[in-house]
């Protein structure tokens, strides 16, 4: 009697998980290639631990409480390692709605990761989206550090500018005109003497005074 019930059970369960069943999910691991040679071998115990996630976040759901380890069925499961499961209703002879399975899985996709030491990549529930983190905001908003830029450049240049007026009008205010580079303007001062304005002597060039030069210096010799 008891074997009988058993093979009712298992026909049960055949039925309820299979690949593309309703509320199915497929899971496939990369364990070799995440750890390499720090790799374990999946087994019974794996698949209980794996189980036991699930339940574990199910349980996290709404309503859900009373899902039990045994309420997570594994099939197919093949050596590279890759498998599908299904989560039972507890009351009913009947899979949970893969919607609640998802939003479950989403929100404890990290702590399943760790548990197997690997991640969304390596860990794939391919019916179900990688869960990102969420984004970091920033302590300050951006558009506050583009303001205090901007602001700081406008009382810069004001500053500046009242700083140039003030000096201006002091200027004024003393009757001293602006001084002019000589340099810069390539201008050369010009001196008066005697009430007759004279040229200064360069310092850089050799002037003479021809009034000074013997009378045959100023023949050009042939």
């Amino acid at each position: 009697m008891l074997w009988l019930l058993f093979l009712l059970v298992t026909a049960s369960h055949a039925e309820l998980c299979k690949p593309d069943a309703e509320n199915a999910f497929k899971v496939r691991l990369s364990i070799k290639t995440a750890l390499g040679d720090q790799s374990y071998t999946w087994d019974t115990n794996e698949e209980y631990l794996f189980r036991a996630m699930v339940a574990f976040s199910m349980r996290k759901v709404p309503n859900r409480e009373a899902t039990e380890i045994a309420h997570v069925l594994l099939c197919n499961i093949t050596q590279r390692v890759s498998f599908w499961f299904v989560v039972t209703d507890p009351s009913k002879n009947h899979t949970l709605p893969a919607v609640e399975v998802q939003s479950a899985i989403r929100m404890n996709r990290n702590r399943i990761n760790n548990a197997f030491l690997l991640n969304d990549q390596t860990l794939e529930f391919l019916k179900i989206p990688a869960t990102l983190g969420p984004p970091t905001d920033s302590a300050v908003p951006v558009w506050i550090i583009i303001f205090g830029v901007v602001f700081c450049i406008v009382i810069v240049a004001i500053t500046l500018l009242i700083l140039s007026g003030i000096r201006q009008r002091r200027r004024k205010s003393k009757g001293l005109p602006e001084v002019e580079d000589a340099e810069d303007k390539c201008e050369t001062p010009i001196t008066v003497e005697n009430g007759i304005p004279c040229d200064p002597l360069d310092t850089k060039e050799v002037h003479l005074n021809e009034a000074f030069v013997p009378e045959g210096e100023r023949l050009t010799p042939l």
